[in-house]
């Protein structure tokens, strides 16, 4: 895992967010603005207005808006959202914010292009995305033009499949299970074999019963969920006003930690919420161009604009309601639930976990803490065995290089102390003995400015129940109304997580197909649903998160180049299908909505 990371701290370096915010604006300034235009012709297309069933293609506008929609509107919604604010503190909601509008323009603009540039071959099956635009472009050349554009168009199928895997794949069924562990005590592995048989089902279909499935299920859990958020934002409609306040002084100025939050700088805030805004509705990634080229049409361009919808709906409305639900109820610095009692010691050693010399300072637990005598926690039953907690410690003489901040979250896990693993009949008699066993805790040389001497453990701080990703939303809810969250917020991780999945196996599946043809179909799906299980034994939000920053910033470093260098051939047919238009030479049916 660490020569993953080292990757991703590369493709995650401090330049990555501002070219991707650089390629956002330049499109939006190039196009004049064409946010504007997606929000008004581009939802007359998705009505139908413009449906022809003669046009080329396999999907209606809606579908494939649908089918894009269900990759974006997934985990990083409920999860990924969660953990920016959970990480970087209500000031990363205004850099999603800016992602999410400069991103309407960046995505109008590549899907426009693999509209342009798709595989029409076979019409009611057809194949897009920036490795046929490459392809295109370049390899019509011949030459050894044909050579390189193959190469480029591979590399970013193989970042593709990445993704898909990581992402697209693995980060939903980790969330999910986890959530679903939490609220209903299900094991991990089996929610992920549910999941992959029910994904399995459907994407066996291709991509017509995918789109079909999306127009269905997206509107349904985008509506179910918006109106719960607003509910909870309708109960504390007083803390409006000071929750945007505090959003917008965030951004600019560093939070304190207090609580929950253990704090972080501005440069901090600024790069969770890019990343995760990037995650959940992938501007500039390359997945959504893929779903859009199956749409029935002739012009490039609408689609383009259609597409241009996506990040708005995903980034400016869904998650906005889940940060505001977050802070609205003061879920993101919420207080201990309990004292810390017992006490932590934490002692330097010269060994790792598993007994080998450390070169660098590694800390680890010394004693135990006892829970017996803790309250219940307010939102749950009772404190759970195998349920994680953390407490807060300052560190002395170290400050973390990415963060800017001296504390860290100490974590460890309630564990019956009385229980024998060889005669477990023996251990049952008597009432059961909980205790947090904290976990070892090493420091990494590369992430740390100086060498950390001590270790303070804020006892006022008291423990903390660790809640990673969804969950965390999931809190929030109960906080407002007990078992909401409990209920609400599994059944949309599971839509939402199902819905991701398949519309990601279609974009792994097309990279498969330009890679090897179609004899690489079957294989894929299989590996897909097999990753989809084996996330579940996952047991680190850590390592769940290099993995999917892994994929994201591969596929963005492969496709933003392709999109800002070919860019101008999109913006022309933007400029021409908006002169059309003012002349009134596309042909209106004026559908009434909902019917297609």
């Amino acid at each position: 895992m660490g020569f993953v990371e080292s990757i991703t701290g590369i493709l995650w370096g401090p330049w990555t967010p501002w070219i991707l915010l650089a390629a956002g604006v330049l499109f939006t300034v190039w196009t004049r603005f064409t946010q504007y235009t997606a929000m008004t012709h581009g939802v007359q297309v998705v009505r139908g207005v413009y449906d022809d069933p003669d046009d080329p293609g396999a999907i209606n506008h809606f579908q494939a808006l649908s089918a894009a929609l269900s990759a974006t509107v997934g985990l990083g919604n409920i999860g990924g959202v969660a953990l920016a604010i959970g990480i970087g503190g209500p000031g990363a909601i205004v850099w999603m914010w800016l992602v999410g509008f400069f991103g309407m323009a960046l995505k109008t603009v590549e899907i426009t292009l693999a509209m342009m540039y798709r595989n029409v071959d076979d019409p009611d099956n057809p194949h897009g995305g920036a490795m046929w635009v490459v392809d295109r472009v370049l390899g019509d050349k011949g030459g050894r033009w044909k050579a390189v554009a193959k190469a480029i168009g591979v590399f970013f199928c193989i970042t593709l499949v990445i993704s898909t895997i990581t992402g697209g794949n693995m980060f939903q069924t980790w969330n999910v299970a986890g959530l679903t562990e939490a609220y209903f005590g299900v094991p991990r592995i089996a929610t992920g074999i549910v999941m992959a048989v029910l994904v399995g089902a459907v994407i066996i279909g291709g991509i017509k019963r995918i789109g079909n499935v999306a127009g269905k299920l997206v509107p349904f859990m985008c509506v179910l969920y918006i109106l719960a958020a607003l509910a909870v934002l309708a109960a504390n409609v007083g803390e409006i006003g000071p929750m945007f306040a505090l959003i917008f002084k965030s951004a600019l100025n560093p939070v304190g930690a207090g609580g929950a939050f253990i704090g972080g700088t501005v440069g901090f805030a600024f790069m969770q919420g890019m990343k995760r805004a990037l995650f959940s509705n992938e501007a500039g990634q390359g997945s959504a161009p893929i779903a859009h080229a199956a749409a029935k049409t002739d012009e490039a361009a609408r689609e383009g604009i259609v597409g241009g919808i996506g990040p708005f709906i995903d980034t400016l409305c869904i998650c906005t309601l889940t940060a505001l639900v977050i802070l609205s109820t003061g879920t993101w610095n919420r207080d201990a639930i309990g004292p810390l009692d017992g006490g932590v010691q934490l002692v330097q050693t010269e060994t790792d976990a598993e007994g080998e010399p450390v070169e660098h300072p590694t800390w680890r637990v010394e004693a135990s803490t006892d829970i017996s005598a803790l309250p219940e926690s307010r939102y749950f039953d009772e404190w759970l065995e195998e349920t994680n907690f953390y407490v807060v410690a300052e560190v002395e003489g170290a400050t973390h290089i990415e963060s800017g901040r001296t504390r860290i979250q100490l974590t460890g896990e309630v564990v019956d102390p009385t229980k024998d693993e060889e005669n477990p009949e023996a251990s049952d008699e008597g009432p059961v003995k909980l205790a947090i066993e904290w976990d070892y805790h090493a420091f990494a040389p590369d992430e740390w400015e100086g060498v950390p001497t001590a270790f303070t453990i804020l006892d006022d701080a008291g423990v903390h129940r660790a809640y990673d990703g969804a969950t965390l939303t999931g809190h929030a809810f109960d906080r407002q109304f007990p078992g909401l969250g409990k209920w609400l917020v599994t059944l949309a991780a599971w839509l939402f997580a199902i819905s991701t999945m398949i519309s990601w196996s279609y974009y792994g599946e097309q990279g498969m197909v330009y890679m090897v043809g179609d004899r690489g179909v079957l294989p894929y799906k299989v590996a897909f649903l097999l990753f989809a299980i084996a996330a579940t034994n996952i047991d680190s939000d850590k390592h769940m998160v290099i993995l999917m920053d892994l994929g994201t910033g591969a596929m963005l470093w492969a496709n933003i180049p392709i999109v800002v260098c070919l860019g101008f051939l999109a913006v022309r047919e933007l400029n021409t299908y908006g002169r059309k238009l003012r002349a009134g030479e596309f042909t209106r049916h004026d559908k009434p909505p909902g019917k297609r």
